[in-house]
């Protein structure tokens, strides 16, 4: 009877020791916070009476950032970087344009080499740097960019793994550096608009929220040796998962205060559909020999996750950039006294909308919808819309960028904090590992350390 006790024993501890072994780095307890780290969550870096920036990938995003960044007051670009030399000509005169004739005269030029974006770095010592390059390089250039004494502005995702999300947030604490995504959503009209109510409580207390990035894309597999589709679709072929979460996701996690102080993220399930769209686009447009007819599209048509929060709440988040239909973000969320949908706007609340509907069975939409905005539009679009207009994105681009550099010059803490874009972007590594293992939770870490607890929600910026 001992004897088996004690072979009861040593199976029980080595299927123990074999389990604690094979748990993966992400989940085990983050460390401490060395002393010499600050927390970021409402981090406010001095004032700059000038914001002197630097642009590394210029091609689809960053050469309208740049643009529009040229042309506010207290602004200097001193350098622009791409691997492409026209990219860099032609938007070093885009900014020269944009800031007029006795600003940005001095645009250092680099291009032709992957790590020209180091060499930049050192010599020129930006005060921020704005990233809008290819996915696989976001993390290690805000990595760099901090660690050189910029602040670190990256284009979506923030990163691609959690380890890199850990690295990112690790070095702006430690550096006191920002590290901000550049989710431009949570600037929309609208977005901004049910953020408004949500805090006023319109819908009461919030429940439920479904994001979305809903965007036929396949024509981008036209860019074969350079551009956007260059890249992206190598990712659809070998990560089947939940590849660009933010855009929907951002908004929502704003509504519910993930992140800060009311709630956080808890956990995530994840599916995707079987993989077709893109190896039937790639089949019936490009020879049978074709790069793209040589990949195995491993990445699911659709993928819908459900993240738990810390307080039980819930949030679908979908994605497709490959299936024939509409663009949609769907921007929902659910409260115990109504809802805001998006996709066509609407709302609907419990007792109606006063002077519009009667009960909550209908919703105001289309005209009605005019009534809303007269009453909840957000300050800070009112404020900025007409300055940001041909900015991009029906001008949220260019209220983000001003946001940045008001937040900068003033000595702010800005919209979005470093954990924000990791938690958001963290869906994307723990939707792969989810699908994988048959639909199996997926805990978020708590970049935090905890003290989202003590983090402030974004506030109602006038």
């Amino acid at each position: 009877m001992k004897n088996l006790n004690r072979r009861s024993f040593i199976q029980k501890t080595s299927l123990t020791a074999a389990a604690v072994a094979i748990v993966p780095n992400y989940l085990k307890a983050a460390p401490e916070r060395p002393i010499s780290s600050t927390y970021m969550g409402g981090f406010s870096a001095p004032k700059m009476a000038k914001v002197r920036a630097a642009f590394i990938g210029v091609g689809a995003r960053g050469g309208t950032h740049a643009k529009f960044f040229a042309a506010l007051e207290g602004t200097e670009v001193v350098a622009i970087c791409d691997l492409y030399e026209d990219l860099v000509k032609e938007k070093t005169q885009w900014v020269k344009e944009a800031g007029g004739p006795n600003k940005h005269k001095n645009i250092a030029q680099y291009w032709g080499d992957e790590n020209q974006w180091r060499k930049m770095l050192q010599e020129v010592r930006p005060d921020v740097v704005f990233i809008a390059t290819n996915w696989v390089n976001h993390a290690p250039m805000a990595i760099g960019a901090m660690e050189q004494g910029a602040h670190a502005f990256v284009e979506v995702p923030i990163a691609l793994t959690i380890q890199e999300m850990w690295d990112i947030v690790d070095t702006s604490e430690r550096t006191q550096k920002h590290c901000m995504m550049l989710e431009n959503v949570n600037y929309s009209r609208d977005e901004l608009m049910f953020l408004n109510m949500c805090r006023q409580g319109v819908i009461g207390e919030v429940l439920h929220g479904e994001a979305a990035y809903i965007h036929e894309l396949r024509w981008q597999m036209e860019e074969q040796e350079r551009g956007t589709g260059s890249w992206r679709t190598p990712h659809y072929a070998k990560r089947n998962g939940n590849l660009y979460p933010t855009h929907g996701l951002g908004p929502v996690a704003q509504y519910m205060n993930l992140g800060r102080g009311e709630d956080t993220f808890g956990s995530l399930v994840s599916f995707s559909t079987p993989s077709r769209g893109r190896g039937l686009y790639a089949e019936k447009n490009y020879p049978k020999d074709h790069k793209w007819n040589q990949l195995d599209f491993k990445g699911g048509d659709l993928n819908t996750s459900i993240i738990k929060t810390n307080l039980g709440r819930t949030i679908m988040v979908q994605w497709d950039e490959t299936s024939p239909r509409p663009y949609s973000r769907l921007n929902l969320i659910q409260g115990t006294k109504g809802i805001l949908a998006g996709f066509p706007t609407r709302v609907a609340l419990e007792g109606g909308v006063e002077g519009l509907t009667t009960d909550h069975h209908s919703w105001v939409q289309g005209d009605q919808l005019e009534k809303l905005y007269e009453k909840y539009d957000h300050p800070l679009y009112k404020r900025l819309n007409e300055a940001a207009k041909g900015s991009g994105h029906g001008g949220m681009d260019g209220i983000m960028v001003y946001r940045i550099v008001e937040c900068l010059q003033k000595g702010l803490p800005l919209d979005q904090n470093v954990y924000e874009g990791c938690l958001w972007s963290a869906v994307s590594p723990l939707s792969e590992r989810s699908v994988a293992s048959g639909g199996a939770p997926q805990p978020f870490p708590d970049f935090t350390r905890g003290n989202w607890k003590e983090t402030d929600p974004l506030d109602i910026i006038s």
